[in-house]
């Protein structure tokens, strides 16, 4: 069984449905049924049948099917012990052979029945008798009929079929049951009489499978992978009886797949795709997630399983790394465009190829400055930006292929909605990272409880976190994410947008949670709604993370953040040069092609955040469809992730690392890559 977070409400069933019955609770008229159905002489051979067996190893050295006749002990060898069930060999039934030889040697006859009552599969779901009677009859083990108690010893033969018998199948179970009817007359377990008096009995119709969908389904991937991770096999999973409490918080899951629904206008195109990870700073635990609709892909998700480029949300790593290696806030970068760096063939632009000059640290972050960036990467060391980035929970990986590249500040590593939402989470925790991870406690069959103990790992100082944080309040506050502004609590967060809006985000959090939100396409197009232009970290991203914000922030305590170091700009009341402190600027970065940076490309500016759809859209009137006339998930266009984890056809050149991201235009050496 597996639980949200409270511990109580039901996520979901895995496994096999099974409970164990003493064989003194199973009445003996159907122990005597499936005696006289499987094996008359139990109680008398020594747990093989030499005839059936002959029967059996001759069709395998003939390649024909392999047949039954196997005792009840040798049935039970095959379902109890692990392994033999999936071998299809000779040497697989020799061993059967010789197991079932040992076991009826150092076990009794009743010891061997019971085991094989409670594991045997009769159909419906059910392992073992007791569930057995529940599927079948609605009633436990010792209510059962004869006929009753007959027809599951009949269903042991063929269960998938017997399961729900129509037509000829129901004829040819009531053939088979009457069969085991008579061979119980035969064995002397009824008296003729009692023969006689047997009608088939009515079966109780089958409930549907249990199911699941939507998030759901993505819930149990994710946790049925953490718990391999953690040494629990897929037997111990299906079979061992476990409670699995998990991270989840139900009613965060709504509000995540609420805000995603209520942001996205009716217009979104089916191809679109959005990412939400929720991690709580303090423990790493992912409390909510959305994955995107299972429609299109549904053992795929968009929060955890696609990884698109990071643009300028992977600034802050930089940014960090600087502070945690001797630089500050007053830290003067070159902030002019075009830069020129020795490891690229061309200089690298900013944005309209708008120049800063040298600008403090808080500065570049705040106006997402890409060459004040790739001048803090040369100087910090992009081996401390990696090694930052890696200890917030980026996989090594990720940034492998990128990291001596000189764009590698600017975000062209790919990453999940829940690395980047777990890397954040490392400044609200002070700089100290906890393992993102989504499985609490285990407790096994046996009644033995596992605490999840996540790993935590010192990524940089306090004050370098608290530094880090100060200068994404002024992103929020100022900059280009003033969309996810929250009326009541401070914010601290970055956008980013890579090259043609390939991929849109907007991360950011409070010192209880961290966000990230990501936009994307599987095939690399611009991320486009109609009548909202094309797409910015700062728009529909930030507006999507203000919505889950502020129902996940409800009534939770107001916290403020550290303080930063004192600096020039924090002391003497802050302001940004040559800009309206109440309107976002714009961002955008120059092309990750380290070698060559090609012909610059048109520039693509994001637009000071309004409530209005982009100017260059004919609409220019914002769709009032935020209201109950949304569709329904089923027909929202939502957004999702291939059900293959294979890299779509592309002419972009992403590299392994990637695997199936999406928006992984311009990995270095491969195309151009501008970055906001």
């Amino acid at each position: 069984m597996i639980y949200y977070r409270d511990g109580k409400t039901v996520l979901a069933r895995k496994g096999v449905d099974r409970k164990n019955v003493a064989l003194s609770q199973v009445p003996k008229h159907v122990r005597d049924a499936v005696i006289a159905a499987e094996n008359r002489s139990f109680y008398q051979d020594a747990g093989v049948s030499l005839k059936g067996t002959a029967r059996a190893l001759w069709s395998t050295i003939t390649g024909q099917q392999l047949q039954g006749g196997s005792t009840i002990t040798q049935q039970l060898v095959r379902n109890y012990y692990s392994g033999l069930s999936q071998e299809r060999s000779i040497t697989r039934k020799f061993k059967e052979i010789l197991i079932s030889m040992k076991v009826d040697q150092s076990k009794s006859k009743d010891w061997v029945l019971e085991q094989y009552l409670n594991t045997i599969y009769f159909g419906r779901g059910a392992n073992g008798v007791q569930s057995a009677a529940r599927a079948y009859f609605g009633k436990d083990i010792g209510d059962l009929t004869v006929a009753e108690g007959a027809y599951l010893a009949s269903v042991i033969q063929q269960p998938s079929r017997f399961a729900d018998p129509k037509g000829s199948d129901l004829a040819a179970v009531q053939y088979r049951w009457q069969a085991v009817i008579n061979a119980m007359g035969q064995t002397g377990a009824l008296t003729p009489a009692q023969v006689a008096a047997q009608h088939f009995p009515e079966l109780k119709t089958p409930k549907k499978p249990f199911e699941l969908k939507g998030q759901s389904r993505y819930m149990l991937e994710q946790v049925t992978a953490e718990l391999n991770r953690r040494g629990y096999s897929d037997e111990d999973i299906n079979g061992g009886g476990l409670k699995v409490v998990t991270t989840f918080d139900k009613k965060l899951m709504d509000a995540a797949a609420r805000a995603v629904k209520d942001v996205l206008p009716k217009s979104t195109p089916e191809k679109v795709r959005t990412g939400l990870a929720a991690v709580d700073p303090a423990t790493g635990e992912v409390v909510a997630f959305y994955g995107g609709r299972p429609s299109q892909s549904a053992y795929y998700d968009s929060a955890f399983s696609a990884k698109v480029q990071a643009g300028s949300t992977f600034k802050p790593y930089t940014l960090a790394a600087a502070l945690n290696n001797g630089f500050d806030l007053s830290t003067r970068v070159n902030g002019n465009s075009p830069l020129k760096v020795a490891s690229a063939d061309k200089p690298i632009p900013n944005d309209s190829d708008r120049s800063y000059g040298e600008i403090d640290l808080v500065t570049a972050t705040e106006n997402s400055v890409n060459t004040a960036f790739v001048d803090l990467g040369q100087k910090v060391g992009l081996d401390k930006v990696a090694e930052t980035a890696e200890a917030a929970g980026i996989p090594a990986g990720q940034l492998q292929q990128h990291q001596n590249a000189a764009s590698f500040p600017l975000g062209v590593a790919s990453v999940s909605a829940v690395q980047n939402a777990s890397g954040f989470a490392t400044f609200a925790n002070k700089g100290v990272h906890m393992e993102a991870h989504v499985v609490r406690s285990v407790t096994d069959g046996a009644g033995r409880k596992q605490v999840v103990d996540p790993a935590s790992t010192r990524v940089v100082n306090e004050q370098a976190a608290a530094d880090t944080t100060y200068a994404m309040e002024q992103v929020v506050k100022y900059g280009t994410g003033t969309a996810a502004r929250l009326y009541d609590r401070p914010v601290a967060g970055k956008t980013g947008t890579t090259d043609e809006s390939a991929s849109v985000w907007f991360n950011g959090f409070t010192p209880q949670l961290a966000v990230a939100v990501d936009m994307f396409r599987d095939d690399n197009a611009t991320v486009t709604i109609p009548g909202y232009g094309t797409q910015f970290g700062g728009q529909l991203p930030a507006e999507i993370w203000r919505e889950f914000m502020t129902e996940a922030m409800a009534g939770k305590p107001v916290e403020e953040f550290p303080e930063p170091s004192e600096y020039y700009g924090y002391d003497s009341g802050y302001s940004s040069p040559e800009r309206d402190r109440d309107v976002a600027d714009v961002e955008q970065s120059p092309s990750a092609y380290p070698d060559d940076w090609g012909t610059q490309e048109p520039d693509v500016t994001e637009p000071p955040y309004t409530d209005q759809p982009s100017t260059d859209v004919p609409n220019s009137g914002r769709p009032d469809d935020r209201s109950e006339d949304r569709p329904q998930e089923s027909e929202q266009p939502m957004v999702e992730v291939p059900d293959q984890q294979q890299p779509p056809p592309s002419d972009s050149g992403r590299g392994p690392d990637q695997g199936p991201a999406r928006g992984g235009r311009g990995s270095d050496g491969t195309g151009r890559s501008g970055f906001e």
